[in-house]
């Protein structure tokens, strides 16, 4: 198999590989900072058969995980994209995406299930910059999930310094707040943990859509998830705006209305926040300081006030 594309992180390698049988193969391995392949421990709760998308689970393959698509393109990459076709081609990959998150948040929650890996690291980096803001009583951070240090500790600690100046004690009590309320025992499900628009592979001819499945599952309010989407379609229209066509369809209603009710829209909106924020974090920690990083923390702040409303209306708020 020839690859089609290759990009690395120091979090995670990844690998997309034309398959003999015209399908595609996205390879997960260790990033540069890992030093274990990554795992799928809570894979065999994943429902075989969803409606909409299909959860695609992964098998362990040359030192990390595989997942089959029928894409070589996530919806992230197709999202560059204006044309009228494409808009179309995304709301259905979120259509599905919400439709086959409704199937696996109904579920039950398996034994192990924890804060999914990326919640957990943000919860500590806020943590962390509490403390600078004396924001009150910290919130201990899960141990499996939150290490002790990152791997870029001069890039994370100049995020740091920003996010403390830029949020204030308030917003950052709020940010922690709605990580607290992401994951209250109450009404946490089996979420997927991580799904962004980078892990929805959408079919280049035919087959089903796919949301690569398995390495970020645990036990969150369903909003995580949704908020997780709808957080990197307002990140990515700030960061990179592509012009929509006038008559296409609006994604983030696409999404919402696909999921059917009972998600706390509001709380969706927050957890949009937190996802732009740990992506934020997560970009200093495993790829190292970049000056853009000052103009997010700015982004955020302006996504705390609003608490995150514009990512649940699909643009600015007024």
């Amino acid at each position: 198999m020839s690859p089609v594309e290759e990009f690395a992180t120091g979090l995670r390698t990844t690998r997309v590989r034309r398959t003999p049988e015209g399908r595609h193969e996205w390879w997960h391995g260790p990033g540069t900072d890992q030093a274990g392949p990554p795992a799928a421990p809570l894979a065999k709760a994943v429902p075989a058969r969803t409606a909409g998308a299909r959860l695609v689970v992964p098998r362990a393959s040359e030192g990390g995980l595989s997942y089959l698509a029928d894409g070589p393109y996530s919806a992230a990459a197709w999202l560059r994209d204006p044309r009228p076709a494409v808009r179309l081609l995304l709301a259905h990959a979120l259509a599905g995406a919400g439709r086959a998150l409704r199937d696996l948040h109904a579920g039950a929650v398996p034994d192990g299930a924890d804060v999914p890996p990326a919640l957990a690291r943000l919860r500590a980096f806020l943590d962390r910059s509490a403390e600078g803001a004396a924001d009150g009583p910290r919130t201990p951070a899960t141990a499996r999930n939150a290490p002790a240090t990152a791997p870029h500790p001069p890039a994370v600690a100049r995020l740091r310094e920003h996010a403390v100046r830029a949020w204030g004690a308030a917003r950052l009590g709020r940010l922690r707040s709605w990580c607290a309320e992401l994951t209250e025992p109450g009404g946490a499900v089996l979420v997927h943990g991580f799904a962004s628009l980078g892990a929805l592979v959408p079919p280049l001819r035919r087959g089903p859509v796919a949301l690569l499945t398995g390495e970020d599952l645990g036990a969150a309010r369903p909003e995580l998830d949704l908020g997780w989407l709808l957080g990197d379609l307002a990140e990515l229209d700030w960061a990179l705006p592509v012009p929509a066509h006038p008559d296409g369809p609006e994604l983030p209603r696409v999404l919402l209305d696909a999921y059917g009710a009972g998600a706390d829209r509001e709380l969706t909106g927050r957890a949009a926040v937190v996802r732009v924020a740990a992506h934020m974090r997560d970009f200093a920690a495993y790829c190292g300081w970049s000056d853009e990083l000052a103009d997010y923390t700015a982004f955020i702040a302006d996504l705390i006030d609003e608490e995150g409303r514009r990512a649940v209306l699909g643009g600015a708020t007024p």
